[in-house]
């Protein structure tokens, strides 16, 4: 009886990794099972992007959010940026790290 190249191949490795073939198949499934799941998710993103890029108001409204965004973070930075004006005057004879 011939065996099928496939067969062939997994034989080879279950001899070389020392893994029942049962184990070899169940880690193959696995990961292709794994595989098409993500790459249905990753059709699905492009989808909804596509959609979303077709809907002028749905990108106005994105570009208003994002220009929202911008502003926030832009204000924060200043803020953070801004120089801090602080007076420290020691009350007591502790170090100011303890």
């Amino acid at each position: 009886m011939s065996r099928s190249p496939l067969e062939q191949q997994l034989n080879e490795e279950a001899r070389l990794s020392g893994q029942p073939r049962s184990q070899l198949l169940r880690e193959a499934l696995e990961t292709l099972l794994s595989q098409r799941r993500e790459a249905r998710a990753q059709a699905a993103l492009r989808l909804a992007a596509e959609a979303l890029a077709s809907d002028l108001s749905a990108s106005a409204e994105d570009q208003e959010m994002a220009a929202d965004v911008l502003m926030a973070e832009n204000e924060a930075l200043a803020g953070a940026e801004a120089p801090a004006i602080t007076t420290t005057t020691m009350t007591s004879a502790e170090p100011w790290w303890r």
